[in-house]
């Protein structure tokens, strides 16, 4: 077994890497759009392109379609493993290879399922998200060959892009294929094409509807205006009522949390700004670190409004109101919980004594790293090794709900989410991209942490 040094690896990705450019170029072709249908026989090719890929770096593969909760067919799935030693550490390895739709080609400077390269980064569907998962493993896989110290075990997931709904009924009922001592999940991203992170937490999510009422009925503003408030001011107030003067969520029993692992640096403003469209006089909310805002501490927004629309509307005051409110919550408190917290004080404080109703929806646990994992080291010293600069950690303020869950079925199991992915690369938007030179020590990234972990 050769010495497998960075520059060992390195030159190994080199000799490699027209091919991994060229299975990127090929899987965005495939136009592996779940929207279109996730059992539909495109995405069965889009499963079998992976698996035969696959199975050229050494890994027996296999599609398999699963089943939903209520016993139809599901997504196509590619799991499939390579066992070097029944003694080693066994890691598993995820991507998906299914992409987000494109609503409108003519947003898009490039043909958008065609691999494009411009300055030294590769155009396309799926280049980024999560093509470039895909390549990363099979780039890391090829480089260590015979050399691999560790047993593999892979999942490339069909129906990422469209909630996963059967995740749960597939790993339930493929645990031996996911059973593993790490998980490398490679569906995030790194703080720049040039400065490799760990994704170090994400935030959960609960959301709840709420009804607010004043009236029995409605009446005329000329004749009860004053006195009476409309539905919809009171439901302002209420929603006004959760936030302190900063901004900050002062819901009782909401959690907030400070970056998992520590602040190495924080985001910046002007970069947010900007890329939010925020207006020049807008300040923004909340107390703290920028970063800590978007990634750990909860934040509120309302992705639903039920009012009379503009035109056509007449003097009458409504009687009642209804508004959906997503929390997003802090990596490691139940949502449960805070979505008890968040309807109790809604019905506890309501405006001028209105009716308040509180309707509870779905939940999605939050995560985060273990920052004292001996993986994490590990993957921190190959990012260094592989980049030639310290790694600088982040935080994700979304959520990816099969992380926790995968947590939860292997709770010994040691997580890093890692991915192909920088603040460029425009993940589910037009002119989606991958930077080459981030792609490429991504790759030997993974490589290097492979041949760690089997130390």
């Amino acid at each position: 077994m050769a010495e497998l040094t960075v520059d060992v690896v390195r030159e190994r990705v080199e000799d490699d890497w027209n091919r991994i450019v060229e299975l990127l170029n090929r899987k965005i072709a495939l136009q592996s759009v779940s929207a279109k249908g996730i059992t539909a026989d495109h995405m069965k090719r889009s499963a079998e392109f992976v698996a035969e890929e696959l199975k050229l770096v050494g890994i027996d593969t296999k599609v398999v379609q699963a089943t939903n909760e209520d016993g139809t067919p599901g997504a196509w799935e590619v799991i499939g493993s390579r066992i070097v030693d029944p003694g080693a550490p066994t890691v598993l390895l995820y991507a998906h290879h299914d992409v987000q739709p494109v609503p409108d080609a003519a947003e898009w400077n490039t043909d958008p399922f065609v691999g494009t390269e411009i300055d030294d980064r590769l155009y396309g569907r799926g280049s980024a998200d999560d093509g470039g998962g895909i390549a990363i493993h099979s780039g890391a896989l090829k480089a260590l060959g015979d050399d691999l110290p560790v047993n593999i075990k892979v999942f490339i997931e069909g129906e990422e892009e469209m909630g996963s709904p059967s995740f749960i009924p597939f790993i339930t009922a493929h645990k031996d294929e996911f059973d593993s001592d790490v998980i490398i999940v490679a569906d995030s991203g790194n703080w720049s094409a040039e400065i490799p992170s760990l994704t170090t937490s994400l935030r959960g999510n609960t959301c709840v509807d709420v009804t607010v009422r004043g009236l029995k009925h409605p009446v005329h503003s000329g004749q009860y205006g004053g006195p009476i408030l409309d539905s919809n001011t009171l439901a302002a107030m209420l929603i006004a009522s959760l936030y302190d003067d900063n901004g900050d969520i002062a819901v009782p029993g909401i959690a907030s949390e400070e970056p998992i692992g520590g602040l190495q640096q924080d985001v910046d403003e002007a970069g947010v700004r900007a890329d939010a469209g925020a207006v020049d006089g807008y300040v923004l909310a909340g107390t703290g670190s920028l970063a800590s805002r978007l990634w750990t501490k909860p934040s509120l927004t309302v992705i639903g409004f039920d009012a009379h629309p503009v035109d056509g509307s007449f003097n009458v005051i409504s009687p009642e109101t209804r508004f959906r409110l997503s929390l997003r919550t802090a990596p490691n408190q139940r949502p449960e919980e805070a979505q008890d917290a968040l309807a109790a004080f809604l019905v506890a404080n309501p405006p001028f004594g209105a009716e308040v109703e509180v309707a509870k929806l779905e939940n999605g646990m939050g995560w985060a790293m273990d920052p004292n994992a001996v993986a994490t080291k590990d993957a921190l010293e190959a990012m260094e090794e592989a980049f030639g600069v310290a790694p600088i950690n982040q935080g994700q303020g979304g959520s990816i709900p099969f992380i926790p869950e995968l947590q939860r079925l292997f709770p010994k199991a040691q997580v890093l989410v890692t991915g192909p992915e920088d603040p460029k690369a425009n993940a589910h938007s037009p002119n989606e991209s991958i930077s080459l030179y981030g792609l490429k020590h991504n790759v030997i990234t993974e490589a290097l942490l492979l041949a760690k972990l089997g130390k």
